[in-house]
């Protein structure tokens, strides 16, 4: 099918170039979704009268787009799940957890901006793409962790160019470091405990 797009799309063209599609991608995306209209006299001449305001309007949206860009450029959001001592997910984070995580940092967008091939299913920092207009992309970080900790280990590893996953090992023996210092906590508090009662007894005396 022969149309004519209203907006720069993707590795199909810029507005106003007339392309072939398949008929399904027209009728099921491009037709409905406002972005191209059929490649028509009738609709070629509507398109020419129309198409200064077209511009006009494309060029305040890429511009509202590029400052939502500033705000997202170099974010990373962390998000927490449950995983097998392997990293594997149990489940999966999809570009709706996506848009949630971003949202929660004040900046809102429709999961339908998140463009990935596939759904994440392990933990670790992946980076994806986020079109906030046809011309204006930008990308963010996706932390999954099971932790904040382990969000912010990771993070750490990525700022340095190192592998950015915690192995089982590490995590571990980070907890067994966190459970001695937890114990280390409560025979210092035992041992406080007795010198108190030590001093009662003889003030007593």
């Amino acid at each position: 099918m022969q149309i004519i797009l209203l907006e720069r799309v993707e590795k199909l063209g810029q507005m106003g170039d007339e392309v072939v599609v398949k008929p399904g991608f027209a009728r099921n995306f491009l037709l409905p979704k406002g972005k191209a209209v059929r490649a028509t006299d009738a609709n070629r001449k509507r398109f020419e009268a129309q198409r200064a305001e077209l511009e006009a309007r494309n060029l305040e949206r890429k511009s509202e787009a590029e400052r939502v860009a500033q705000d997202l450029e170099g974010l990373q959001v962390a998000l927490i799940r449950a995983a097998s001592d392997t990293g594997q997910l149990y489940g999966s984070v999809n570009a709706r957890d996506i848009a949630d995580a971003i949202a929660e940092k004040g900046i809102t967008i429709g999961r339908n901006q998140v463009v990935m091939d596939r759904p994440v299913k392990t933990v670790g920092i992946s980076t994806f793409r986020v079109q906030l207009h046809p011309e204006v992309f930008v990308a963010v970080e996706i932390n999954v962790a099971q932790s904040l900790e382990e969000a912010e280990a990771q993070a750490e590893r990525h700022a340095r160019g190192e592998d950015a996953v915690v192995t089982e090992a590490e995590r571990a023996a980070r907890d067994m470091a966190e459970e001695a210092e937890r114990q280390a906590a409560e025979v210092a508090a035992a041992a406080a405990e007795l010198a108190e009662e030590s001093e009662g007894s003889d003030d007593d005396a």
